[in-house]
């Protein structure tokens, strides 16, 4: 006979919320529990919050923890409580996550990445231009951070010519993103017709590190230069966010220095432990507090 879930009552911001099994390893590997992936989620949400505020929040949930199967999810789901915010976009209901209540009620629903869109919404729901552009850098099989760092110093110096500044962030998986402000004026295909440009433009120069088609046959060695989140309908990995992973690594801010030093040697630069952002933060503060 199956144990009856837990059930722990808890009161945020006025909300009553109930989480269940907060006993529950989500990450085997590390015994990380359902309990300790909340309380991250908590002491980072005001850092975490403002990256969210106004962007359509879609979901990966794992209901019995990353060693078993996952769903993408975008709809609100239909037992969601009244008081949570929410826009209706292209027939699509999405949470809006705009305070810790939540922030927690989703990642009640083991909720573990938070993905969001490259533009916000208005108070009246209505999709924005996008205020950022950002570059996915997926490194294939034999390539590393340290293949990514190379690629990402590239991609600086060609976007810095263009009067913009990059912000790194390891992915919490494989990779890194680097993002870079945006004013308003362009709408998502123009914004993705840059990055495109600037893909094609990098993989002509340096044939032997990167790519811009996403063939399987091209990528051994090579860091895939992924222009296409920038579409109205990608999302990329929120900064900040865990990942469902083998270990609970997050979306983390870098230092260009810290860049720098992974493209020189292989192994400097490491996804990071969920367990250590606090730290960072102490030492770095909000990295990407420019781009909000």
């Amino acid at each position: 006979m199956a144990e009856t879930p837990s059930v722990t009552t808890v009161e945020i911001e006025g909300r009553r919320l109930k989480l269940s099994s907060l006993e529950k390893v989500m990450y085997p590997a590390t015994e990380t529990t359902k309990g300790e992936v909340l309380h991250y989620y908590a002491s980072i949400a005001p850092t975490l919050l403002p990256h969210l505020a106004r962007r359509p929040v879609t979901r990966i949930r794992w209901p019995h923890g990353v060693a078993d199967q996952s769903f993408f999810e975008k709809n609100l789901p239909s037992g969601a409580p009244s008081w949570l915010p929410r826009a209706t976009v292209d027939d699509i209901t999405y949470p809006l996550v705009l305070d810790i209540a939540t922030l927690t009620y989703l990642v009640n629903l083991n909720a573990l990445e938070l993905h969001v869109h490259q533009w916000q919404v208005d108070d009246d729901g209505n999709r924005l231009n996008p205020d950022r552009l950002v570059i996915d850098l997926d490194p294939g099989p034999g390539a590393g951070l340290r293949e990514c760092s190379q690629v990402a110093i590239e991609v600086r110096e060609r976007l810095e010519a263009l009067g913009m500044r990059l912000y790194p962030v390891t992915s919490g998986s494989k990779g890194m993103q680097l993002y870079a402000a945006l004013g308003g004026d362009l709408t998502s295909e123009q914004v993705r017709d840059l990055a495109q440009q600037l893909a094609q433009e990098l993989t002509a120069r340096l044939p032997e590190l990167v790519v811009w088609k996403m063939t399987k046959s091209l990528r051994p060695g090579k860091v895939l230069l992924d222009w296409s989140q920038n579409v109205t309908h990608k999302t990329t990995i929120s900064p900040y966010s865990l990942r469902g992973k083998e270990i609970p690594c997050a979306a983390t801010p870098r230092t260009w220095a810290e860049v720098e030093a992974g493209a020189e040697t292989e192994g400097a630069l490491e996804q990071v432990l969920f367990e250590d952002m606090a730290d960072r933060l102490e030492r770095h503060g909000d990295l990407l507090a420019d781009l909000l």
